[in-house]
Parts: structure tokens; C-alpha cells; sequence
């Protein structure tokens, strides 16, 4: 990928009304395979969250929730028919919105980087330095597709001081450390609120280096670049 340097002062504006009214019947869709992509969410400046739903006959489910989705209807009945969350990752300090009241309310294990873990100062946290990793366990029944190597967690500093990124089964979920242009291509984003932009373009070739074998690239933000596509397919692109 060039280290292309795009400025906006606003990437992600806050929705209209309108839009806003829209979004809380809308159900989070499928995106990749036990992936689901919630609509755009106003507390989050129109951030996207994801839920990994890892769930089999006989077993307790152990899916993952990838930053916060608004905390309407809709999504609360979503997540209860999926099973709840056992695991709520954050991938940066933008994408908390409600994240107390979530983790309250299902009872889930918070995920974040030990730097912003200040930000949830009533709810507990699980933090990490540079790495977290999950082992998610399936029954002797699951199939052979089942991947058997660890959901990562891993520090990539610039957006915000404690942004990650995660990685689970050819899958990279970037939050706003890498996010669409025009073209689809994955890049990092330089705005007013940029923590350290130096760091954010060492974290992204540390990435390339850590994950050649990455297949898709699920953003957690300018949803609308994905032009309905909802992730960035890197069969035939550099990053």
C-alpha cells in the first residue's frame, strides 16, 4: 500500500435526523461467513461494529462483539438470538459509544488496550500491551472449515493511543486505523484528531509484515465506500 496521506477534518460526520431514524430498524446483515455488520452508528460518528457468531449444537456460544453498535431494539434482540456476547472488543477509544451499558447489560468480557481502558472507568476491563489473544474452543461435531488458529488482538498506535486492529481466520477488522478511499483501497487516514501519524503508518507496515495471508479487510468506519459490499476483498490489491 503507499503511504498515501489523506486529510479530512471529518471523516465520519454524524448522521442526519433522517438517517438516524432510518438506522434503528435496520438489522445488522451477513457480511462474510458468521460475520455480521451493524448499521452506522450516530455515538460512534458513524462507526461500524461487527459480530463474530461462533456457535455450534451443544456448546455454549463464544461470539465476539467488535467495537459498539448503537443500543437500540433491533440490535438487542439481534444479539440475544445470536446467543449474547462472550467477548467485546474495542478498537479504539472512538468506538465505545455505549460500551458500558452493553457490557452491563450482557455481562460480557471487555477487551481494550491498557491505554484507554480509563475511558470505561466503572466497567471491568480485560487490557493488554502489545498482543491478546482468544483460543475459541469448538465441539468434536464442527466441521473442518472451523479455524483453529487464535482470534489476535493487536496494538496499532496513531489514530488514537490504544487503537488495534484483529485478526481471526484470513479476516482483519481495522476500526479507523485503515479505512476505504474511493478506489476500495485500505488506507490509513490522517485527520485533526490524529493521535501520532508517524506511529499509525509504522503500525500499518508492522501489519503487513504480521499478516501476509489477510483476505479481507472489515473497516470500522466509511461503511459507504464499500459500496454495498461491506468489506474490502484484498485477492487483488497491495496493502
Amino acid at each position: 500500500m503507499e503511504d498515501n496521506i489523506i486529510f479530512d477534518i471529518m471523516p465520519n460526520p454524524p448522521e442526519t435526523s433522517q438517517e438516524t431514524l432510518q438506522n434503528l430498524g435496520k438489522k445488522p446483515h451477513l457480511v462474510l461467513q458468521n460475520v455480521f455488520a451493524f448499521a452506522p452508528n450516530r455515538d460512534t460518528l458513524g462507526g461500524t461494529s461487527y459480530l463474530i457468531v461462533n456457535k455450534f449444537d451443544g456448546a455454549l456460544p463464544q461470539n465476539i462483539l467488535i467495537d459498539a453498535p448503537a443500543w437500540n431494539d433491533t440490535n438487542q434482540k439481534f444479539i440475544a438470538q445470536q446467543g449474547g456476547v462472550h467477548w467485546a472488543i474495542v478498537t479504539h477509544r472512538g468506538g465505545l459509544g455505549q460500551m458500558a451499558t452493553i457490557a452491563q447489560e450482557l455481562a460480557c468480557a471487555v477487551i481494550i488496550q491498557e491505554q484507554e481502558a480509563y475511558l470505561l472507568p466503572d466497567t471491568p476491563t480485560t487490557t493488554y500491551h502489545q498482543t491478546y489473544q482468544i483460543t475459541l474452543t469448538a465441539p468434536e461435531t464442527a466441521s473442518e472449515n472451523t479455524p483453529e488458529e487464535p482470534l489476535q488482538v493487536i496494538w496499532t498506535p496513531g489514530h488514537s493511543p490504544g487503537s488495534a486492529c484483529v485478526y481471526y481466520a484470513g479476516m482483519m477488522f481495522t476500526g479507523r486505523h485503515l479505512l476505504p478511499d474511493r478506489q476500495m483501497n485500505p488506507q490509513p487516514l490522517q485527520t485533526a484528531k490524529t493521535f501520532h501519524w508517524p506511529r499509525q503508518l509504522r503500525s500499518v507496515n508492522r501489519l503487513k509484515e504480521l499478516f501476509p495471508q489477510v483476505k479481507f479487510l472489515l473497516p470500522g468506519a466509511s461503511s459507504g465506500m464499500l459500496r454495498g459490499q461491506g468489506f474490502i476483498d484484498m485477492a487483488d490489491r497491495s496493502w
